[in-house]
């Protein structure tokens, strides 16, 4: 485990090439928080000076990444004029959606990026909205990024399980959220499969890109954070075991406390001193509380053995 406490554009500057499997991240979002620090992202005048910021931290990302690398990034919407800090930003009005998600994600492709898919982050628990002229926002995305067309990418590590019901030879009417499958004699076996003729993989099911993950605090963070739940399928997906994933906004730690109790390295990059002495204790201490499972886990097997 590595955590760094400084810039991440100077910090990532530093680092070997092609040296990281994934990064998965959470960069501050645009004029939510302003955290005092002299250099921070997020506190930019346009959103256009946010997005160029941005962009310049993630050229370096997929300078270090491995050329089969991914990038996960996590980011949410803000409305202009809902923040008296700055002025209006050219070509916006009040109430407008600025769109800063899709705006980071279309500035990344000219740099080379693949943008592979838009993850939709259901949050079931969102935070209640007063606002009477349209509906209450429970949703942010998470945009998979890749340094090359064909890159790592564990399909069998997050498949979900089936939820099915069989029918022989007939096709049927299903509930909602059941998927559609049908079951022939063949011989003296049963096939089973779908309507469409494929056969259904015995793993699971792919997984969908809508994530219903409730959102989770963490006791010691004075900020939202985004959970482990909601990552844990970046870090399988796009790290092999014993693999390195890196997080240039590490925060409260969160990607590096999952990371390492999924079994992988982890470089983590955070400007702010108090959030990073938080994330290098709380990694510390999923580090110790694995190694301690591991221990009573190799006890186990030795007093039952059967």
């Amino acid at each position: 485990m590595e955590t760094y406490c400084g810039d991440a554009l100077a910090v990532l500057r530093t680092m070997g090439a092609d040296s990281i499997h994934t990064c998965v991240t959470s960069p501050p979002y645009y004029h939510l928080r302003d955290y005092g620090i002299p250099g921070q992202i997020g506190m930019e005048s346009t959103p256009e000076e946010y997005i160029a910021r941005l962009t310049e931290v993630f050229r370096e990302v997929w300078r270090v990444l491995r050329p089969d690398g991914t990038l996960w990034i996590n980011i949410g919407d803000s409305y202009a004029g809902g923040n008296c800090r700055y002025r209006m930003p050219a070509g916006l009005k009040p109430k407008d959606l600025m769109g800063i998600p899709w705006l980071l994600a279309f500035a990344l492709r000219p740099e080379g990026w693949y943008l592979r898919q838009d993850i939709i982050w259901n949050k079931p628990n969102c935070m209640p909205e007063s606002v009477r002229d349209r509906c209450t926002k429970s949703h942010e995305y998470i945009f998979l990024l890749s340094k090359s067309p064909q890159y790592y990418f564990d399909v069998d590590a997050i498949r979900e399980p089936y939820q099915t019901m069989e029918r022989k030879g007939q096709r049927r009417n299903y509930q909602p959220g059941m998927a559609s499958s049908y079951s022939i004699p063949h011989g003296h076996a049963v096939q089973h499969g779908n309507f469409a003729g494929l056969p259904l993989n015995p793993k699971g099911k792919n997984k969908r890109d809508v994530w219903t993950v409730s959102t989770g605090g963490f006791k010691g963070a004075h900020f939202a954070v985004y959970p482990e739940q909601l990552i844990e399928p970046c870090i399988l997906a796009g790290c092999p075991e014993d693999g390195t994933v890196l997080d240039p906004f590490m925060g409260s730690g969160t990607t590096g406390a999952a990371a390492k109790r999924l079994r992988r390295d982890f470089v983590g990059i955070e400007l702010n001193p108090e959030y990073c002495e938080m994330a290098r204790e709380r990694i510390a201490a999923t580090e110790v509380a694995y190694e301690q499972t591991s221990i009573d886990l190799e006890q186990t097997a030795v007093c039952d053995p059967g």
